[in-house]
């Protein structure tokens, strides 16, 4: 038995689900809203008996493996170990060599981390200074302080290393861990001292430490945060993101604060949307975390200089990766927490007032720049173009060059001019529209819907397969599909037992949950209205499948164009 199926065999798929959905039971089955859409009748089936979820609002469907991919954003390899640590399964055991090494050290450094974030949470709440700057200064709640797991390192060198040391942790896995220094006197803490707020994955597992002073001292850094380990990427990791995560998929946005206090301050007001980056530095790794619930973020960087060169630098990331970016404007000298002190509601219409990123950042340098002369119009000109010349979409570049044209009042042209050929061939060829992308993702998913329908009522009724003979495989999306759609092709006679499908075995999941399609929409319809649900789908797929070509067309024609 592989991983995959020792995992199966001790989880059941309903129980993994619960997790995440309300689940009623209907039937032999259970039904609870979708977990990827803001529905208020449920369409979510879950079969014990097939080990099977269908979501019929977006058509996503599968085994437990799939379903925690689609809800935590993450891939298979990370949702099979998530599902076998639930689970009790050692992984390592099913692996060889390097890979086998470097997973159970990962693993000792999450075991390491962990009891470090529960030390120092028993710290906090025997020092005085620490819970009076968190629950008076700060105006936390003790809920909010637990939900955040926050606590203190105590300031005597060595306390962490110490309690460490005697629950069996050795220096290596304590120093590998980001936890610790070594000094002239030998292993010290690598925070002392400090309020501690813990770093987690989207997951909720501690992966390192943000230190902040408790006293401001000039010759002494704010904050101090775990040093890149085996766990903690500072470049990958999103502050608040596993607490999150539900709200940026039902708002369909999600903000991007500086600040982990500024998160801690917008949860507890009630607004749960909000994650944080480690400063400005918005990287391409973290807005792909973020697009996996969301593809719009909202970025409330602060007011300054700095915080107008990372709106520069955020813009072709964000259009590279495919991300609608918008910036909150809040009044100079504030942040988000120092609002939600005077009235949460300043943060919240804050965040509903966000303008589209790059009429944000032209406003701001039309403020900052005399645009009545020439060398005030060259220098805006060179900063708003530069950022322009990113842009991937043909019809928006050419809106934001009209509008610049405008404003500095000269012509388009020249300004076109100015970008020169440079800005003709600085996109990518793999790049595209991210509206026309739009459009095809929505033509895809229904094209999925339909096919899968279609694919139902044809698999267990073999008087319907009639319908597939203007069908092919490259009409449908997906390899499972296609699979399924060869076999029924070469044995029209097939009666319906899932016995029988040997041929189908890599595909199975996928059967299942055409078997569970059926019997939730068509088992109750008498054969006519099955008839006629068979010859409405097989019309829609086809017309559906002539659209989706063209809209992929349309992406390869505008990529052409801007080649």
């Amino acid at each position: 038995m592989d991983a995959v199926e020792e995992v199966k065999s001790r989880l059941s798929i309903e129980d993994v689900i619960a997790e995440y959905v309300q689940l009623k039971r209907a039937g032999r089955n259970f039904k609870g809203l979708s977990p990827f859409g803001n529905e208020k009748t449920p369409s979510f089936m879950v079969s014990p008996e097939k080990q099977i979820w269908h979501d019929f609002s977006s058509g996503k469907g599968g085994n437990m493996f799939s379903f925690v991919m689609e809800v935590e954003g993450v891939d298979f390899k990370t949702a099979l170990e998530m599902l076998a640590r639930k689970a009790g399964v050692d992984l390592s055991q099913y692996q060889t060599g390097r890979n086998a090494g470097l997973s159970k050290q990962k693993e000792r450094c999450y075991e390491v981390v962990e009891m470090a974030a529960r030390f120092y949470q028993v710290q906090f709440s025997k020092n005085q200074q620490a819970l009076e700057y968190i629950l008076q200064k700060r105006s936390y709640t003790k809920d909010t302080a637990l939900l955040f797991r926050i606590g203190y390192s105590p300031n005597n060198g060595d306390a962490l290393v110490k309690y460490l040391r005697s629950k069996g942790v050795d220096d290596k896995d304590i120093k590998q861990a980001g936890l610790s220094v070594q000094r002239m006197n030998g292993t010290t803490d690598m925070f002392r001292g400090r309020l501690m707020i813990p770093l987690c994955d989207a997951q909720g597992r501690v992966v390192g430490f943000t230190a902040r002073i408790l006293e401001d001292d000039p010759n002494a850094p704010k904050y101090i945060n775990t040093p890149q380990t085996i766990l903690y990427d500072k470049s990958r990791n999103v502050f608040g993101l596993h607490l999150a995560k539900d709200s940026i998929r039902k708002q369909e946005f999600s903000v991007m604060v500086e600040g982990n206090l500024d998160v801690i301050a917008s949860h507890q007001s009630g607004i749960t949307n909000v994650v944080a980056t480690a400063g400005t530095a918005l990287t391409e790794q973290q807005l792909k975390a973020l697009q996996r619930f969301s593809g719009e973020v909202r970025l409330a960087f602060d007011q300054d200089r700095a915080g107008l060169q990372a709106t520069e630098r955020s813009i072709p990331i964000a259009s590279k990766v495919g991300v609608s970016l918008s910036m909150i404007t809040i009044p100079t000298g504030k942040d988000p927490d120092e609002l939600i002190k005077k009235d949460p509601k300043l943060w919240e219409d804050a965040i509903k007032s966000a303008q589209p990123a790059l009429d944000w950042l032209i406003e701001r340098y039309q403020a900052q720049l005399d645009l009545t002369t020439a060398s005030g119009k060259r220098q805006f000109s060179d900063i708003v173009l530069g950022v322009i010349r990113s842009v991937d979409d043909e019809v928006e570049r050419d809106h934001y060059i009209e509008k610049i044209a405008g404003i500095i009042g000269v012509a388009k042209e020249a300004l076109v001019s100015k970008m020169g050929t440079e800005a003709q061939h600085s996109i990518s060829p793999r790049r595209k529209s991210v509206n026309t992308q739009t459009k095809v993702i929505e033509s895809n998913i229904e094209l999925i819907k339909i096919q899968s329908h279609l694919l139902a009522l044809v698999l267990m009724k073999p008087s319907l397969r009639k319908y597939l003979k203007l069908i092919r495989e490259d009409m449908l999306e997906g390899d499972d599909p296609r699979a399924v759609l060869s076999f029924l092709q070469t044995n029209p006679d097939f009666s319906g037992d899932l016995n029988q499908l040997k041929d189908l075995r890599k595909s199975i999941d996928y059967v299942k949950m055409l078997t569970l399609q059926y019997e939730t929409l068509y088992q109750s319809l008498d054969e006519v209205e099955q008839t006629y649900e068979a010859q409405r789908l097989q019309v829609r797929l086809i017309e559906k499948y002539v659209k989706t070509k063209k809209n992929i067309l349309s992406v390869q024609m505008g990529t052409a164009t801007d080649n």
